[in-house]
């Protein structure tokens, strides 16, 4: 997954995405290139379902 749809998965904007694949608590990106970084959708999936367990108590 690139940003755009790293944003269109946790249902944020793109710039509020590039806020959190910023954070420490986000996954490394598997590989940066010129177009930008990409992750393994299983890990951002992963990264989604700790935030909600999180919030939810």
């Amino acid at each position: 997954m690139g940003t755009a749809e790293v944003a269109d998965y946790l249902g944020i904007s793109r710039q509020w995405a590039d806020v959190i694949t910023g954070r420490r608590d986000f996954p490394e990106p598997l590989a940066v290139l010129k177009a930008g970084r990409i992750w393994l959708a299983e890990d951002v999936e992963a990264y989604a379902a700790r935030r909600r367990e999180d919030q939810q108590g």
